[in-house]
């Protein structure tokens, strides 16, 4: 049996096993294997850690001209998100279901984007956009903060191609940008999700798109047919009845001395005022004219600076309460009652909010 440690017999040697059996070595060139060993050892750590060095200023360099790219072209985009047509809305766990859906889930997985180009929705969405960025942005998660901003791009690109619904779109930036000014500045409180610079970019973009409105100008159509100004004034009359909004009396007004008599009209303003506020708040801001008329021009304007205005809109969202399914008014949902019609509520706005306050 061969002597696997130093031979005591001839100190500085040792036996080594190797391919062609076991073998005397001495110190030395066990001290010289040693070496090579470790040179090579060396040389392949140096080797990799040189690799590893390459790769992550490779990959550094990536993410730097990535986040450069997104920051100054705003290319972040959104992955893929769920447009249903109507989604259920449970607001705690069941042995069926985990969790609970939140704002930002179903602002995410209902189909706003097609909403937009229906004129019969668009105000709706428009006004929940502005209520969001009210009181309700931080609330969001990060994914649903990236849809809200795409989809006010489109909302913005729909305006200024149709150039049509400039006001509220106007206001809305306003409101978005007073909000994201306060936000931006508690970014250390976790109230927005993101780097702070892509949202200062995202704020250089709304100052960028209210000039873009306010440079707007609206083409005067190129026929020469009958216009507003060819009509009998009891149908003109009838036309400025229509109109929900004192702005657009007063900016109608403005056309024409013919138009802006008719603007003053005493019942239009009237109805107006009856049509958005209760007797009980009317009954509040009397004015009370030199001749004894009510002023319900004045009192219009005196009583939008106090109350909201009733909101009316073609098409909502509805929720059924028998199934917990909120859908669009013309899609149907698949309900189990018997009666669903008895079960289905319209939403507002900020009744669409309420829904997912636990």
């Amino acid at each position: 049996m061969p002597f696997l440690g130093q031979d005591w017999r001839s100190p500085g040697q040792s036996w080594v096993k190797t391919e062609e059996g076991w073998k005397k070595t001495t110190t030395d060139d066990k001290n010289n294997n040693v070496s090579v060993q470790s040179f090579c050892k060396e040389a392949e750590e140096e080797e990799s850690f040189n690799k590893e060095n390459l790769l992550l200023s490779f990959s550094y360099d990536m993410a730097a001209k990535k986040r450069k790219k997104d920051l100054m072209n705003n290319n972040t985009k959104v992955p893929y998100f769920h447009r249903e047509k109507w989604i259920y809305v449970h607001k705690g766990s069941t042995k069926e279901r985990h969790g609970y859906c939140t704002l930002g889930e179903a602002f995410n997985r209902l189909d706003f984007c097609s909403a937009i180009k229906d004129t019969r929705r668009f105000n709706y969405v428009v006004r929940l956009l502005e209520l969001i960025a009210k009181s309700q942005l931080p609330s969001l998660s990060g994914v649903a903060q990236k849809n809200y901003m795409n989809i006010l791009e489109r909302v913005v690109q729909k305006v200024l191609d149709d150039q049509q619904n400039v006001r509220p779109i106007k206001e809305l930036l306003q409101t978005l940008y007073v909000s994201l000014c306060g936000l931006v500045q508690d970014m250390g409180k976790s109230v927005l999700v993101g780097n702070i610079n892509i949202w200062v970019h995202r704020m250089e973009n709304i100052l960028q798109w209210q000039q873009q409105l306010d440079n707007i100008q609206i083409n005067r159509p190129t026929n020469t047919g009958m216009t507003l100004t060819d009509l009998p004034a009891s149908l003109q009359l009838n036309i400025m009845h229509s109109l929900s909004d004192g702005r657009d009396l007063v900016s109608l007004g403005q056309v024409c001395p013919e138009l802006g008599t008719l603007t003053e009209d005493r019942l239009l303003w009237k109805k107006l005022c009856q049509y958005h506020f209760t007797d009980r708040q009317i009954r509040k801001r009397l004015l009370v004219s030199d001749k004894g008329h009510l002023e319900w021009k004045k009192m219009y304007f005196k009583l939008s600076r106090c109350y909201p205005h009733r909101e009316q809109y073609s098409d909502t969202l509805h929720f059924c309460t028998h199934c917990h399914i909120l859908f669009w008014k013309d899609i149907n949902h698949p309900c189990t009652a018997n009666n669903p019609e008895s079960c289905t509520m319209s939403l507002s706005p900020q009744d669409f909010i309420n829904l997912f306050k636990f």
